[in-house]
């Protein structure tokens, strides 16, 4: 008897139906300067080069990593695809890109058109919170790689700015002032640390939780907040001296990325109120405050620096920014972030 791909696993039909459910979708998302359709070998976009003086592409990539345990677990696709757009975005976003184009790559074991086509649907909605195309991707799938009901996505975003105002942290100077701009929760880190204390103790996905105002599975699929809308208006009006995504690594790792190593900055933990998510967490795994600060962003999903007469600008800008603290001279035995 003759075997088939489809006999083997691949389902070419089934990927066909897939694009076609997903096209609206990206199309949605096109800008001016997009030049092909879905489904060209590669997708075109046209720079405004007129915009810049000295333009330099910035590019970045990333995936929604154990994230996808819980959309799995509960079915729920139409927003990863949001988390794997902020995850690219939000990084070459906080060294002064303005966002142009992403593409995405989903690997699963079964491709499912309608599961297809929500993953995308939350790739496209990302996109257009970040004002880029998505302009291409890859669906691959996999039989004998990945289990039937279990996938992975990843994406790539590149972005332009002008050389003069790429950020690399070298403006930062003691007496500069930090302002966090809130998250929406965990975002898309620290997952396998949140999976292990929520999901395999006395909680579960579907449980409700007074203090969270939702269930458990709703608040850990909760979509990473893309900062572009807030932080690309603030460029023209403030003169930022750094920015940080807040991602794995949380506000101790992260922080110092941006900065000089002579500086610290110094964070004053009562100044936001973090989400209730985090206080479960650090409560049923009993978990140190130095290892959540590491690991979870803790409230606060993006920080600006700039100099202390800027302040009030950025607010204006951004009414949610909080003063969250400040840099000082670092000495021999401090480290790059002091939580107070």
């Amino acid at each position: 008897m003759a075997i088939s791909y489809k006999d083997a696993g691949v389902d070419i039909d089934a990927g066909n139906l897939a694009v076609k459910k997903m096209k609206g979708f990206v199309q949605s998302t096109y800008r001016p300067e997009v030049l092909t359709d879905l489904g060209s070998f590669a997708g075109l976009f046209e720079l405004n080069t007129q915009k810049y003086r000295q333009p330099v592409l910035l590019s970045g990539t990333d995936g929604v990593g154990t994230k996808l345990r819980v959309a799995q677990l509960l079915d729920k696709h139409d927003t990863v695809g949001i988390d794997a757009v902020a995850m690219c975005v939000n990084d070459i976003l906080a060294q002064g890109a303005e966002p142009l184009f992403f593409l995405d790559y989903i690997a699963l074991g079964k491709l499912v058109p309608d599961r297809v086509a929500d993953i995308v649907k939350g790739v496209a909605e990302g996109c257009k919170q970040a004002g880029c195309a998505l302009i291409g991707g890859e669906t691959a799938e996999m039989p004998g790689f990945y289990p039937d009901d279990e996938y992975d996505i990843a994406g790539f975003a590149v972005g332009v700015a002008d050389k003069s105002r790429v950020l690399t942290g070298d403006k930062v100077a003691a007496g500069d002032v930090l302002l966090g701009l809130p998250s929406t929760g965990l975002h898309s880190n620290g997952f396998s640390l949140a999976r292990r204390v929520l999901l395999e103790g006395s909680l579960n996905a579907q449980s409700y939780v007074e203090e969270l105002g939702q269930t458990v599975g709703e608040a850990m699929l909760t979509p990473t907040r893309i900062y572009v809308a807030d932080i690309l208006p603030l460029l023209d009006k403030v003169e930022v001296k750094g920015m940080c995504h807040i991602t794995g690594g949380g506000l101790l790792e992260n922080l110092p990325r941006v900065y000089a190593e002579n500086l610290t900055a110094e964070i004053d933990a009562t100044s936001w109120q973090r989400h209730a998510v985090f206080d479960l967490i650090q409560r049923l795994g009993a978990i140190e405050p130095a290892e959540m600060y590491r690991v979870f962003n803790m409230g606060i999903g993006y920080v600006v620096i700039v100099a202390a007469d800027a302040v009030a600008a950025v607010q204006q800008q951004c009414p949610d920014a909080l003063v969250i603290g400040q840099m000082i001279e670092r000495a021999n035995d401090m480290p790059g972030v002091v939580i107070k």
